[in-house]
């Protein structure tokens, strides 16, 4: 099994990254304030106003480490990365694929199947979590909703049209977004969620929810690129310029268990509060310097954690299994697997 690398997040403003032999330094002010074996990487992620230097950006390209570029709120900016390695015969199958409505909608079908039912775990993980706390009115909420999701499944499993699918996905996200906020433990009016906004978020809850959902964007795109598959072309997305479709396909299966799951956790917890956001001049909401650290911090720890993989019946840690759905992704389109097996959370 592969072994999971790290991917270093830098945050601190001002930030210098520069490479000293086989070592990523960051400097602040001229004074060295961290110091890390590039060999422990797979990616580094820079985060607002980070500089990094002509050598490292060379160094990272030569050892498959990709640095990416992100707002200081999360926004995605850009991708540096070495040459694609990827197989040209498996990239032509996937395109193919993609063009070829019924094969297309087996994979569209089998990726919501595996985002419907995780988003149904983490609605009956609250039911678990906090039902004793909840009153009447959230318990039925969130009750209706695990059996909305359940019938959404059912439905799932029976249609075979791409267009019928996408529909399915957008009554599953309706359903919910909307009982996201009685999964909110806190007595804060400032963290209410009144449904999913973005481009920009405009409230705390849907800023931390779109900065989640960035990270995890970023991890799988990396581990769709590491087995050979081109990242743009996806089932579920359809192509669109300077979109990633694919790795939007793949991100599906884990907003659930990688974002949204701990987005309610730091809430819930009050490891996040509403001093750690601010609203900026055109209304959006953003993440403050300390917060996102809290938040990377918290996002690194639930990758390390283990889960069993129900298809391959092994533990493994969260962070791996991106790329482990890449790779099955790409032995279904080889033809090595008859169907493309979701991950499903337990």
């Amino acid at each position: 099994m592969r072994r999971q690398l790290n991917t270093l997040y830098v945050s601190t403003e001002g930030a210098w990254l520069k490479k000293d032999g086989a070592n990523i330094v960051m400097q602040v002010e001229g004074s060295e304030r961290a110091r890390l074996p590039a060999h422990m990487l797979e990616s580094l992620v820079c985060i607002g106003r980070v500089l990094v230097s002509p050598p490292l950006l060379g160094y990272c390209a030569e050892q498959g480490i990709s640095v990416c570029y992100l707002t200081s709120n999360g926004k995605f900016l850009a991708r540096v990365e070495g040459p694609v390695s990827g197989n040209v015969l498996l990239r032509r199958e996937q395109y193919h694929r993609s063009d070829d409505r019924p094969r297309c909608a087996a994979i569209v079908r089998n990726l919501l199947l595996g985002k419907v039912h995780n988003q149904r775990v983490v609605v009956s993980r609250a039911l678990r979590d906090h039902g004793a706390r909840l009153d009447e009115g959230d318990r039925l909420a969130l009750g209706q909703a695990g059996k909305s999701l359940r019938r959404i499944l059912d439905r799932l499993l029976r249609e075979s049209d791409p267009d019928v699918l996408r529909g399915l996905e957008g009554e599953a996200a309706q359903t919910y977004f909307g009982v996201f906020d009685h999964m909110i433990r806190t007595d804060s009016a400032a963290l209410r969620f009144n449904g999913r906004n973005r481009r920009p978020p405009t409230d705390p809850v849907n800023a931390l929810l779109s900065f989640l959902y960035t990270l995890t964007t970023h991890d799988c795109r990396s581990a769709l690129e590491t087995v050979g598959l081109d990242p743009a072309v996806g089932f579920l997305h359809r192509d669109r310029p300077g979109r990633p479709s694919l790795a939007l396909d793949l991100v599906e299966e884990f907003r659930p268990l990688l974002a949204d799951r701990l987005a309610l956790s730091l809430l819930n917890r009050k490891q996040l509060s509403e001093r750690h956001f601010v609203t900026l001049d055109n209304g959006a909401v953003s993440l403050k310097d300390d917060a996102r650290k809290v938040v990377l911090t918290a996002y690194q720890e639930r990758k390390r954690e283990e889960l069993r993989h129900g298809f391959l019946d092994e533990k493994l840690e969260i962070g791996l299994l991106p790329a482990v759905q890449a790779q099955l992704l790409a032995r279904h389109l080889r033809g090595d697997l008859e169907a493309y097996p979701p991950f499903l959370w337990k």
